[in-house]
């Protein structure tokens, strides 16, 4: 008895760890969207240009600092000529501030570049949120296609060993041959191989949702149901198709975004050689103390400055031709690739749409194949039943009926993941 508790003891974390969580395709969007990885990324990326925003921002503000110090000196050097040897300790604590006033518009553009930034991030979250989606939905479907394909392969397996006892039944009652009975074994065995993959595939395609989801050490599962992504309209011509791609592609607004940054990095990089104009000041309380007998000994009092400074750096060595010419070729390039990415997004389009197309061929000309197939095997068996067709026949329309279903199974999962896909080129995918 103790033996029985202590096992239990110990497999009871293992049985609560292994808990399944079953999800529909709504759920399992939804926990994507709070914790995959990417997404996470996305927000996370939010916070950093949130804070550069604040760094670029603090340019513009006045800068104040609270500066004390405390000094001992002693000056021997007209000791020579009779002079009495002064020491003189002082302390003293200071209030500044600087302002700048005029800076040729790097500060402006800076602040600028920042809040274009904080778009971007808008952007990144966006892309990540739609690949997410793409990829839950394929993942969805693939442990649909999965379980099905893994449902069919038992189905055959079950066939064969009734084929199996069927043959055996005729062999005992002197109707069937030894030939006959390993045939029948034969295919049975030929059918667990494919039983072993498909079950293995169904537990794949799992654990890629399960990654997707960020489930950490969680097992999840689909609900047994053959709900699908929702059907948003499609484009009805490719024109349609690319204008929406323009306008909705998260990574092609990102990276319009960028070029404005980019835009801004050649206004800050083209004002280090300009005037600027900076005020700057400070007030505070100044203690002098002289080794002097005389009344004047101590020297305390409140001491302040303001000022307007101007510095124009008007030649620094060509520095900031150099850095405007990068600056320059950073955004003619970031301009490049916007319009080799319009090209490639055009590609992705007609390539999602013909994908899109095809896969809508091939499952409806599927959808009657398996009715088709059945009613062959009804009467190839019956056929059989009667002597009038051989075993060769039966399982010839059989294998025919397997595939049928096969195919027709692989064409539902691609036509989902293709009306997805077409979603995904256009930038609407889940929204």
């Amino acid at each position: 008895m103790k033996l029985v508790l202590l096992a239990l003891v110990v497999l009871m974390p293992a049985v609560c760890a292994a808990e399944t969580k079953v999800v529909t395709l709504a759920q399992a969007v939804s926990i994507a969207m709070d914790k995959n990885r990417d997404v996470e990324k996305a927000r996370e990326y939010a916070n950093y240009v949130q804070g550069k925003y604040v760094e670029e921002r603090a340019a513009a503000l006045p800068q104040l600092s609270l500066n004390g110090s405390v000094a001992l000196s002693k000056d021997e050097s007209q000791k020579i000529f009779g002079t009495t040897v002064q020491r003189q300790f002082g302390k003293s604590a200071d209030l500044s501030v600087s302002q700048p006033l005029f800076t040729w518009g790097k500060l402006n553009a800076a602040i600028r570049a920042a809040k274009v930034g904080l778009k971007t991030a808008d952007e990144q979250l966006r892309l990540y949120r739609q690949a997410t989606y793409r990829d839950v939905v394929a993942a969805y479907h693939d442990i649909q296609l999965a379980r099905e394909l893994s449902r069919l392969a038992l189905e055959n397996r079950s066939q064969k060993l009734r084929h199996l006892d069927e043959a055996k039944r005729k062999f005992g009652a002197g109707v069937a041959t030894d030939y006959d009975v390993l045939a029948a074994e034969v295919a049975a065995e030929n059918t667990q191989p494919e039983v072993i993959r498909s079950e293995n595939s169904v537990r794949i395609a799992r654990e890629r949702l399960r990654f997707l989801l960020a489930m950490g050490k969680d097992d999840v599962d689909i609900a047994d149901s053959k709900e699908t992504a929702s059907n948003r309209t499609l484009p009805t011509s490719y024109e349609e198709a690319i204008q929406t791609a323009r306008k909705r592609r998260p990574e092609l607004s990102d990276l319009r975004l960028r070029i404005g940054i980019y835009d801004e990095l050649v206004t800050i990089a083209n004002a280090d050689n300009k005037p600027r104009l900076d005020l700057r000041g400070s007030a505070g309380w100044h203690w002098a103390n002289l080794d002097d007998p005389s009344p004047a000994r101590d020297a305390n009092g409140a001491a302040w400055n303001v000022g307007a400074y101007l510095s124009f750096p008007f030649f620094d060595g060509l520095k900031t031709s150099g850095r405007v010419a990068q600056a320059k070729s950073d955004l003619r390039t970031k301009q490049i690739e916007e319009a080799k990415l319009l090209d490639a997004i055009a590609l992705e389009v007609r390539q999602a749409e013909y994908s899109y197309n095809e896969a809508a061929e091939i499952k409806k000309a599927l959808s009657g194949t398996v009715k088709q197939a059945e009613r062959l095997v009804e009467m190839a068996e019956k056929g059989y039943e009667f002597g009038v067709k051989i075993r060769l026949e039966v399982d010839d329309a059989q294998l025919n009926l397997l595939q049928a279903k096969s195919n027709l199974a692989r064409a539902e999962r691609d036509f989902r993941v293709a009306e997805v896909n077409y979603h995904w080129s256009i930038g609407v995918a889940g929204e």
